[in-house]
C-alpha cells in the first residue's frame, strides 16, 4: 500500500495544515477538519476530492463520531488519525476560571479520547492504523503560567500510553509527539489567558523571561511535516518522539532532578511500605 488515508484534526492552521500538505502532496488523502471549513477553500481547490473537509469541534462527542465515520465511508479506510486540535490556556493556577479550566481539559483531552475512540472500531476492522497524538514537552514537564495546559497534555500522555499496550495486539500504532516552541499562533491569536492577579505581577514576568529562555529559536512548523512523514512511514514507530531540539534537554534535566528527589527520600517511601 503507498496511498495513505489520513484523518488530521485542526487543520486550519500550524501543524495540522502542514501535515494535510505534506500527505496531500506526495499523494495521501486526508480528512481534514476545522471549526470553519472555509480555512480549507484554496486546499480543496488544489487538490480535489482527495481532501474532505469536515466542519468539527472536538468537543462535541457526537460529532466528532459522525466525522470519523463520514471520513471512513467517503474514503474506505483510516490509515493514520492525527489528533492535534487543541490551544493553550495561559494563567496561574490561582487565576483560572472554571469555564477556562473545563475548556481546556474539553478540547485537549476530551477531544483527543472521542476521536480515538471513534476511530478504533475502523482501525481494529482494518487490522491496522497508527494514532498520532500531538502533546508536547509541557506533556512531560510542567512550567508557570500553563499548568492547565500542561496537566490536560498529561492527561494525552498517560491515557495514549495505556492505549498503546491494550491495541498494539491489533496491529495499531500509537505515537505521541512531543514539540518543543514551534513558530505557530499556539502562544498568539488561538491562545486563551486568564484575568492575571496583581500579586503574581513578579511572578509573571518571571515566567515571561523564563519561556523566552526555552524558546529562543522557534521551530518551522512546515520542516516538521517531513518528519511526521518519516513516523507514518515507519515500520515500528516510537511511542514518543521530541519534535525540535530543545525538549531532550529539558527533559533530560526534569527527569534527573525527579530521580534525584525520589532517591534522597527513598527512606520516606521504604517508611510508607511498613
Amino acid at each position: 500500500m503507498t496511498e495513505k488515508i489520513w484523518f488530521i484534526t485542526g487543520t486550519s492552521r500550524g501543524f495540522g495544515r502542514e501535515w494535510a500538505i505534506a500527505a496531500l502532496e506526495r499523494g495521501d488523502s486526508v480528512a481534514a477538519t476545522a471549526r470553519d471549513t472555509a480555512t480549507l477553500a484554496d486546499l480543496v481547490d488544489r487538490f480535489g476530492d482527495r481532501i474532505l473537509p469536515l466542519q468539527l469541534d472536538v468537543t462535541d462527542r457526537e460529532a466528532d463520531f459522525a466525522a470519523v465515520t463520514e471520513a471512513y465511508n467517503y474514503f474506505g479506510r483510516l490509515d493514520v488519525v492525527v489528533n492535534n486540535a487543541g490551544y493553550g490556556q495561559f494563567g496561574f493556577i490561582e487565576e483560572l476560571t472554571e469555564e477556562e479550566a473545563r475548556d481546556q481539559i474539553e478540547t485537549n483531552v476530551f477531544g483527543a479520547l472521542w476521536i480515538t475512540q471513534a476511530a478504533l472500531p475502523y482501525l481494529r476492522g482494518q487490522g491496522s492504523g497508527h494514532i498520532i497524538q500531538v502533546s508536547s514537552i509541557g506533556g512531560i514537564s510542567a512550567f508557570q503560567n500553563i499548568g492547565i495546559y500542561n496537566a490536560s497534555k498529561w492527561a494525552l500522555e498517560g491515557f495514549s500510553q495505556a492505549l498503546s499496550q491494550e491495541v498494539a495486539s491489533f496491529g495499531i500504532r500509537v505515537t505521541l509527539i512531543e514539540p518543543g516552541g514551534f513558530d505557530t499562533d499556539w502562544g498568539g491569536a488561538s491562545a486563551r489567558h486568564a484575568e492575571a492577579l496583581p500579586d503574581y505581577e513578579a511572578a509573571h514576568a518571571a515566567a515571561a523571561e523564563a519561556r523566552k529562555s526555552r524558546v529562543s529559536e522557534p521551530g518551522d512548523p512546515r520542516a516538521s511535516a517531513a518528519a511526521v512523514l518519516r513516523l507514518v512511514d515507519a515500520e515500528e514507530p516510537p511511542l514518543r518522539v521530541f519534535f525540535g531540539t530543545s525538549p531532550l534537554r529539558i527533559a533530560k534535566a526534569d527527569y534527573a532532578g525527579r530521580i534525584a528527589e525520589w532517591e534522597k527520600w527513598s527512606d520516606i517511601s521504604e517508611l510508607a511500605q511498613g
